[in-house]
């Protein structure tokens, strides 16, 4: 079966605006991502990954349109880049509420766990939201991180270390996906 075939999808083509290596996302020299931060410590090891892994997603979802945004992978699952950046805002206030601050859910709720997916519809408004809420989320994060000299101190469920490793690799995890999902909307391959 080729690709036309399933599913009655039009085949999707490969393309990058990289010059100097055909199946990167950008050029080396114009990655965003990359930085002269020198990383001397733990903490900036980790809010530098943390920052790397932000910066990922947000790449990921450039240039495209609401209904791009909120185009869905693959039935039955609910995963879309609208959904995944509603779930990473998500994501953003679980990891302070692991370490102890009172953050309610933002899409979430009792009667649908999956809000931050099954909400993300092709609306403009829904785009901007989302990016209004995830941005805000992770600059709350940031400054919480902040607060903290120390990142052995345990202010919830574990130590703040441990709660900040465990958000890089979710953020990590989902931009594997979130290669997956522009791939399938323009043919556009991550690095």
């Amino acid at each position: 079966m080729d690709s036309g075939e399933r599913n009655n999808e039009a085949a999707v083509t490969r393309w990058t605006p990289s010059t100097i290596y055909p199946d990167m996302w950008v050029d080396p020299d114009d990655d965003p991502r990359e930085t002269e931060v020198e990383t001397v410590d733990e903490r900036d090891t980790l809010l530098e990954s943390l920052r790397h892994f932000r910066l990922t997603i947000e790449m990921k979802c450039v240039g495209l349109d609401a209904e791009q945004m909120a185009r869905r992978s693959v039935p039955p699952s609910t995963m879309s880049l609208l959904g995944l950046v509603r779930h990473m805002a998500e994501d953003e206030r679980h990891f302070r509420r692991m370490a102890g601050e009172d953050s309610p859910r933002i899409y979430r709720t009792a009667e649908d766990r999956d809000g931050d997916w099954n909400g993300a519809i092709a609306d403009p408004a829904v785009v901007e939201d989302a990016w209004r809420q995830w941005r805000a989320e992770s600059e709350v994060t940031d400054r919480f991180i902040a607060g903290f000299a120390d990142l052995g101190m345990r202010t919830g469920e574990a130590p703040l270390r441990e709660i900040l490793v465990a958000q890089i690799a979710e953020y990590a995890r989902h931009c594997g996906h979130a290669d997956l999902l522009r791939e399938r909307i323009d043919g556009r391959v991550g690095q």
